[in-house]
């Protein structure tokens, strides 16, 4: 059987990247997944590849900045459904690695909004769900940010470094209630989203990725195999952890 027969996944952030490659791993794992994203068509196209390999999938548009879309896509999920085993705090949005003065109000506000209030949002939504039946796994993915600087900006570093935090208190406070929530801490990871800024990134991030000891970027896939761990049973004495996926960036 597979590793998470007939287990229910919302994943944000599902149109793209890590959230892509988790929604067809876990579908393959016999996971039924609630796809989520702001870009429809991209969404569209995960399902897509999901039910061509026989899995089940919805696509749902979400934007996990705003409280009421959430709330929508939740419920949307839950009704088609009727469980949600486990959530997948992906989406998130980069800097560009600007700096404190670089970065504007509007930045600054965009990034916590998504990549901090987005997983509050959804994982309040979800949560209750989770506790009336004393189960369920949340995964949120943080960032090398979430432990050091360089990362990423000012604003993202800021978010990234709350989200452990945040993924500890919800171990402490609902650990015992049948939940348990772990982070992914990934490092320089190849996804569309990435290449331009890694691109375009400083000469400190660029000598950083290329020194890491495993000597290459990552790959959605590497990710997505470490979120399917954590929600699986295989994790079941994991609880607050921070775990570094980075090819070891943050060695030293």
């Amino acid at each position: 059987m597979a590793k998470l027969q007939d287990k229910v996944a919302l994943i944000t952030g599902a149109g793209s990247g890590m959230g892509r490659s988790q929604a067809v791993l876990f579908a393959q794992e016999g996971v039924k997944v609630i796809a989520a994203d702001i870009n429809m068509d991209n969404v569209e196209d995960t399902v897509k590849m999901i039910k061509a390999d026989g899995g089940e999938a919805l696509a749902i548009h979400l934007d996990v900045s705003q409280q009421r879309s959430v709330n929508d896509a939740v419920k949307k999920g839950i009704d088609m459904f009727g469980r949600i085993h486990i959530l997948s705090n992906t989406a998130g949005i980069l800097d560009g690695y600007s700096a404190t003065l670089d970065t504007s109000e509007e930045l600054w506000d965009r990034i916590m909004n998504i990549n901090l209030k987005g997983v509050y949002y959804m994982t309040n939504a979800v949560l209750p769900h989770m506790l009336k039946h004393e189960e369920g796994v949340i995964v949120n993915i943080g960032s090398i940010a979430s432990f050091v600087a360089g990362g990423g900006g000012a604003a993202y570093t800021s978010a990234k470094h709350a989200i452990a935090g945040y993924t500890k208190q919800l171990s402490f406070d609902y650990g015992q209630k049948g939940i348990r929530a772990n982070a992914i801490a990934p490092g320089a990871v190849e996804t569309g989203m990435t290449k331009q800024i890694f691109a375009e990134g400083s000469a400190a991030v660029m000598e950083a990725v290329n020194s890491v000891p495993a000597g290459r970027y990552g790959q959605p896939e590497e990710i997505a195999s470490v979120a399917l761990f954590l929600a699986s049973d295989d994790a079941s004495f994991m609880h607050g952890a921070i775990v570094p996926v980075d090819g070891g960036w943050t060695v030293k």
